[in-house]
């Protein structure tokens, strides 16, 4: 587990929003949650959690922070995290993004307009 002088994964994610934009920041997380999934549920498994919490510089986690983290994201009470949960539960635990993300969402969906528009 990083210690308090290190920067953790969510101190990370406004930076990835501000140079990837709204788009780029969410298949950012796809990518992260295709990492940590277990490859044959397709969700994120306390197991596939424990084993893959490396790949994204996590740390060697306890036991107990991957039940908490599992607990929190989880709302559909399947155990497991799906790639929206794993999403939403990325920007819960990140404050300075949520500020942020009515602006991400605006920009993500102007951009998405602009793609519609230059296709006729």
């Amino acid at each position: 587990m990083a210690t308090a002088n290190q920067p953790q994964f969510q101190d990370y994610l406004p930076i990835m929003a501000d140079k990837l934009g709204g788009e780029g920041l969410i298949e950012e997380l796809c990518n992260g949650f295709r990492l940590l999934m277990d490859a044959e549920k397709g969700v994120i498994t306390f197991d596939s959690l424990k084993k893959n919490s490396m790949l994204l510089g996590l740390g060697e986690l306890s036991d107990d922070d991957i039940v908490s983290m599992l607990r929190e994201g989880d709302m559909d009470g399947d155990g497991g995290l799906n790639q929206m949960e794993f999403c939403v539960l990325m920007f819960r635990l990140c404050p300075d993004l949520m500020d942020q993300s009515d602006f991400l969402l605006e920009e993500a969906l102007e951009q998405e307009e602009e793609e519609e528009f230059s296709g006729f």
